[in-house]
């Protein structure tokens, strides 16, 4: 078996998708994993790089992953976009985050820590409630509220 250089790890709810590959580019491995077997599958690897598309899980699974040696990269999911070949399905998507995390250009985002990540959530929440406070007045100083 070839050794795995490069994966494209595709999260979701309950089923992630892994795309492998190695130095020459060759697909080593692409295959369904259940969220409790993804840290016992990247345990069994030697240290390799590893890309994941950003989101609010994604910080979490890059600290986990990073923990067994591995390098981690998070990557805007619009820029992942443009190197999906057809079709939107999980292993495309992870092949595509393959493809994409070796790209020289591309920008990556950090990963937050436990602290930050739940601070970035209260502030989003915070403005969430400024944002639903401020129309009641903007719907009253347009006449909205008139007979």
């Amino acid at each position: 078996m070839s050794k795995i250089t490069t994966i494209g790890l595709d999260l979701a709810k309950k089923v992630f998708h892994v795309h492998g590959v190695d130095v020459a580019g060759n697909v080593v491995v692409a295959r369904r994993l259940k969220r409790k077997e993804v840290l016992a599958f990247f345990a069994k690897l030697p240290p390799c790089l590893v890309g994941v598309e950003a989101c609010g899980s994604a910080h979490h699974w890059g600290r986990e992953i990073a923990k067994l040696g591995h390098t981690v990269r998070l990557m805007p999911p619009r820029y992942v976009k443009p190197y999906v070949k057809r079709g939107k399905t999980d292993p495309i998507d992870a092949a595509a985050i393959c493809e994409a995390v070796t790209r020289p250009t591309m920008s990556f985002v950090p990963i937050k820590g436990v602290e930050q990540q739940g601070l970035s959530m209260l502030h989003s929440a915070r403005s969430l409630l400024i944002g639903r406070g401020k129309r009641p007045t903007r719907v009253r100083r347009a006449g909205g509220d008139r007979p």
